[in-house]
């Protein structure tokens, strides 16, 4: 038995299916702890590489709305619409961008990247708008 365990976790292959995930997941969880430098550090690491492969292609996260990450920003750094004038411009246009009813400028994206490290490929993305009122 114990040759049979030391033959199966000698072979790493790509992860095809929900059970060989399963697996994986299990035992990269077991060797979670292995000491650094080690063969079962080194497993682990390709492992990781492995599950995170197969899980990009199986289960991707669609990037959040533009807008919805801005405010998730605001609300996570204590900002308000006033911190956003800087990057967005007037009082009214910062309202105007956050109610959706102007986009993004790229000179907009680019302040905000630049001013608050927010990813520009999550901001360039279009977004619905609605109407003006």
């Amino acid at each position: 038995m114990a040759a049979l365990t030391k033959r199966k976790r000698a072979e790493l292959r790509p992860i095809r299916n929900k059970r060989e995930h399963a697996a994986a997941l299990k035992e990269a969880e077991s060797l979670w702890n292995s000491r650094k430098g080690s063969a079962g550090e080194d497993r682990l690491l390709v492992l990781a590489l492995l599950i995170e492969a197969y899980e990009r292609e199986n289960f991707p996260i669609a990037d959040p709305d533009p807008i919805d990450l801005l405010s998730h920003v605001m609300e996570a750094r204590g900002l308000t619409r006033k911190d956003l004038e800087p990057y967005i411009g007037s009082r009214a246009r910062v309202a105007e961008v956050m109610n959706k009813v102007r986009p993004l400028t790229i000179d907009m994206i680019r302040r905000l990247c630049a001013g608050l490290g927010l990813p520009a490929d999550v901001l360039i993305q279009g977004y619905r708008l609605r109407k003006a009122a």
